[in-house]
């Protein structure tokens, strides 16, 4: 994990120069890494809060709007991924997810004080491959406006559904 190190701008300057995307700040909770090889860099991975509303993830949950906005924090989202240009491995990118769905939650409840337990990511089908819709995380004007990805889930936690579907009051119902 290189956020808040040393290494944080080495991960900025490769999204910004290698991803298609480029960079751009990850507002709220995040986390970035750096998959290495001895010394030499292979990846950098990010994460961060998930969308706010993805049609066929919250249908996969099977939860109410309201349970959503108390527990949409429980998911986290793969920002950017970009195996750098110079590196061909096969099965590279298989191995680095597995890798990191198995210590991102340790390092999530370090961090933020609570493990996730469902990661979320699009894939832009047309440039790489359910699809989403077309809708930005931040639209306001209701176009649709970004391309229409592949959305992948991937459990944290075997529970997943039992988690994000808890309702968080307390007391007599």
């Amino acid at each position: 994990m290189v956020r808040g190190s040393e290494l944080e701008p080495l991960f900025n300057g490769f999204i910004e120069t290698y991803h298609y995307l480029g960079y751009c700040q990850i507002v709220g909770a995040h986390l970035k890494y750096i998959a290495f090889a001895q010394e030499r860099p292979l990846a950098c991975l990010s994460f961060g809060s998930a969308a706010w509303k993805v049609s066929c993830r919250d249908q996969f949950i099977g939860w109410k709007p309201e349970v959503r906005s108390k527990n949409l924090h429980l998911i986290i989202n793969n920002t950017r991924f970009l195996i750098l240009p110079w590196v061909k491995v096969p099965y590279l990118a298989s191995h680095l997810l597995s890798l990191l769905a198995k210590t991102i939650p340790s390092d999530w409840q370090r961090v933020y004080g609570y493990s996730p337990v469902l990661l979320e990511t699009f894939v832009d089908k047309q440039r790489f491959l359910g699809t989403t819709s077309g809708w930005g995380k931040y639209d306001r004007y209701n176009k649709k406006n970004k391309p229409v990805k592949i959305v992948f889930l991937y459990p944290l936690n075997r529970y997943f559904r039992e988690i994000l579907n808890r309702s968080l009051h307390f007391g007599v119902d």
